[in-house]
């Protein structure tokens, strides 16, 4: 009996320090994994040179509608807060809500707005190349 109740106690001390120490494991998890943007184009080949990475967090106010632009790097974001929708010249939309994830248009007419009434944040990552615009107004 005291060798049964030893190997339950051993086995259940093993068992809960195991537990405990996986609440402690890094972990990482897909959040965007894609070979295409958010309307199915697929992405296009990184361009020769120098490769740049820029990180932008972007506030939009509420009732603002950003200027038609493009952008001529691969380039993919999350909305941290509020709410944005992106439209296309042809009529193509993508509404995102915060935490939503987005592979953005490349070299595609577009523009966001937010027709909420709190700010629109979100975080872009832009893959470029060194000298080279992440962004180009439409004239």
């Amino acid at each position: 009996m005291n060798r049964l109740f030893f190997a339950i106690s051993l086995a259940l001390l093993l068992f809960n320090n195991t537990w405990a120490r996986d609440t402690n494991i890094t972990k990482a998890e897909v959040l965007l994994k894609t070979t295409t943007s958010w309307d199915g184009e697929a992405l296009p080949v990184y361009p020769e040179g120098q490769p740049e990475i820029t990180i932008l967090r972007i506030t939009i106010p509420p009732h603002t509608q950003l200027p038609v632009h493009e952008h001529p790097v691969i380039n993919a974001g999350i909305l941290l807060k509020g709410e944005l929708t992106v439209m296309t010249a042809s009529e193509q939309f993508l509404h995102l809500k915060a935490g939503d994830l987005i592979a953005e248009l490349v070299s595609k007419w577009h523009y966001g707005k937010n027709e909420g009434d709190v700010p629109a944040e979100i975080m872009v990552f832009y893959a470029g190349i060194e000298g080279e615009p992440i962004t180009v107004k439409k004239q």
